[in-house]
């Protein structure tokens, strides 16, 4: 039975230093505390009585749970989530003025503050902090976290953070054009003059068109014999990559350290607005992405690759003691680890006269195939190639096989699964690949669709990429005609459930390796992975990644904006999260995994992981609802 009973004096103080230990209530002025404290009332709910119910009219007090669970359930019977210690709810029926969508039930006997709903409204008002926490949830929490690391970290960001501001404050002169048929003697003394290592081609609109800078021209003139006389157009690096002038720091890092650029020109409606290089950037801070790349393309002794292995690794602690975000971190570290798998493909595949003449492709597969290795990853590759005799089959094997042992040498770990381009049942021709995942789709198993999921991220990383982009063409349209495909795709993601606890917070393992801890990629990070892979398939996507499948399938599926926000937001710090526990055991010698105690998380940790798993949950139910599970 519901007993609602208003707080005395002689309470406050003490409810006002318990509340104050809880997010938002930590972030808002004492006064705004004091005002809602003296507004509170405490309502006693015995285990299994209902709080709340769905109904058409919105409800008439904000519930702060005080002591005990609360249990969210769906209008079909699904639990959805648990609220427990100071935590808020329902906040979206009360910020819409709509009533409440989900039923909540005591799990427990569970204590509740209730402030009413006309005071919640003044309480937005009045305390901005509150106003944010509220209609900002998932990210409000995961701001004050990240200040939190930063803090942790000892390193002050300079005014802004850095990876935040935007490329045109990197601009520090006006850039250097010169139109497609101005002669190379020209643009080469414009180079000398302004002292600069690259010149622009640009139309008469201002637009790039291209580019040169003087590692080019050593190769593409001096070497080659090129007259000084010819238009820069005939050597220029045709349609160059570039990025809005008002785009962060961290997109340069990630589209440099992608294609292995070191000078990026910045546009402003569509003309060009200024260049930055990579010592621009890391300018910054004493760092040197441009170092790695530069003595990865140089390396032509395989003994040197492990060293420059370690080298991303570092470079990787860094950038997360600096605060930036998961979602580029780890991008950055997939493309670094790129140039080091296609260096060891160059050094492997360049000298082995048997390969000469064969089209063939790299697959990254996984979290690489994905763009989000973390600091803990072993390899998961494959190989396409076009049709080949049994011989030319065998050096393509032997290749491979050289190329996993030197990725294990540079701390890739052979895969335990034999998921690698040296084991025969991976290593295909293209039409071998067609009729592999033909049978998954047509005639597999939900274990084998399990086990095989991990092959529908592949991505091309080295070789003939026309063949792996045919292969994704053929699998997009052939899975978006298999309504059982996906079906059983969609019922293999739901029994991998978020381990959200009813008596505790969290369901722990019970496995001798690792007792009382949370798999975070297992367990958290996967649910969101496994999703957007079908939502990719179902909607035809290429992409690989999981945010941007996540991005673009919205649209298609019309999940809210807000919504999908949070769902990203969610991943990120699931993934954060494991390169932070990841970071913390290579620090103390150990090696890294994915297995975190939750009890050695700081409160907010604790509570956004909480709120990042009730967001797979709910990833999960949308999975549910769209094929009928």
């Amino acid at each position: 039975m519901n007993l609602a009973i208003p707080l005395a004096n002689s309470l406050h103080r003490a409810t006002l230093d318990a509340i104050r230990r809880q997010a938002p209530f930590a972030a808002m002025g004492e006064d705004a505390v004091l005002w809602l404290v003296q507004r509170l009332s405490v309502a006693y709910y015995a285990q299994g009585e209902v709080l709340l119910e769905p109904a058409e009219q919105p409800p008439d007090a904000l519930r702060i749970v005080k002591q005990g669970t609360v249990d969210g359930v769906t209008a079909d019977g699904h639990s959805v989530f648990q609220l427990t210690v100071g935590e808020m709810f329902p906040l979206g029926a009360l910020l819409a003025g709509r009533g409440a969508a989900n039923r909540y039930v005591a799990e427990t006997d569970t204590f509740c503050y209730l402030l009413p709903a006309a005071d919640f409204h003044a309480l937005l008002a009045m305390s901005p902090a509150f106003h944010d926490f509220c209609t900002r949830r998932i990210a409000s929490l995961l701001e004050e976290s990240q200040r939190a690391v930063q803090s942790e970290y000892a390193l002050a960001l300079d005014g802004e953070p850095r990876f935040a501001r935007p490329l045109a404050s990197l601009i520090r002169r006006a850039p250097f054009s010169v139109a497609p048929d101005t002669p190379l003697a020209d643009a080469l003394a414009g180079m000398e003059q302004a002292r600069i290592g690259s010149v622009v081609v640009a139309d008469a609109a201002g637009a790039p068109v291209g580019i040169l800078t003087l590692k080019d021209v050593l190769a593409r003139v001096t070497l080659a014999g090129v007259p000084l006389a010819t238009p820069i157009s005939a050597v220029m690096t045709p349609a160059p990559a570039t990025l809005p002038d008002d785009a962060p720091v961290a997109d340069a890092l990630v589209l440099m350290a992608r294609q292995g650029i070191h000078h990026l020109p910045l546009v402003k409606g569509g003309a060009l607005a200024g260049v930055i290089s990579e010592k621009d950037i890391f300018a910054l801070r004493r760092l040197s992405v441009e170092g790695i790349t530069s003595a990865l393309s140089r390396a032509d002794d395989p003994a040197r690759l492990p060293a420059l292995a370690q080298d991303i690794g570092d470079l990787a602690h860094s950038l997360l003691a600096q605060g930036m975000d998961a979602e580029n971190l780890t991008a950055i570290i997939s493309s670094l680890n790129d140039r080091v798998t296609e260096r060891i493909i160059a050094l492997e595949s360049e000298p082995d006269r048997k390969l000469a003449g064969l089209r063939w492709c790299w697959l990254a597969l996984g979290s690489e195939g994905r763009m989000e290795q973390t600091l803990a990853t072993d390899q998961d590759n494959a190989l396409i190639f076009d049709a080949a005799d049994d011989a030319q089959h065998a050096a393509l094997l032997a290749f491979a096989q050289r190329v996993n042992a030197r990725l294990d040498a540079c701390g890739f770990p052979l895969c335990k699964g034999g998921i690698m381009a040296g084991n025969p049942p991976w290593c295909l021709s293209a039409e071998d690949w067609q009729r592999q995942f033909a049978q998954w789709i047509d005639h597999g198993s939900p274990e084998a669709l399990l086990h095989a999921s991990i092959f529908f991220d592949f991505r091309p990383l080295a070789g003939d990429a026309a063949l792996a982009l045919a292969l994704r063409a053929w699998l997009n349209r052939t899975a978006r005609n298999n309504p059982r495909f996906l079906h059983q795709m969609a019922g293999n993601a739901l029994r991998n459930r978020p381990p959200l606890g009813v008596v505790r917070d969290f369901v722990l393992s019970e496995d001798d390796a690792h007792p009382n801890t949370i798999d975070l990629k297992l367990n958290g990070a996967t649910p969101f992975v496994d999703a957007a892979r079908i939502f990719a398939l179902a909607a035809g996507s290429p992409q690989t990644n999981t945010a941007k499948r996540l991005r673009e399938a919205a649209h298609a599926l019309k999940i809210p904006d807000a919504e999908l926000a949070d769902w990203n937001r969610a991943f990120h710090f699931l993934q954060l999260l494991r390169l932070r526990h990841q970071h913390g055991q290579q620090r103390t010698g150990l090696p890294p995994d994915n297995h975190l105690d939750p009890d050695t998380l700081n409160p907010l940790d604790r509570r956004i992981l909480k709120e990042a798993l009730r967001q797979a949950r709910k990833v999960q139910a949308r999975l549910a609802m769209d094929y009928g599970l």
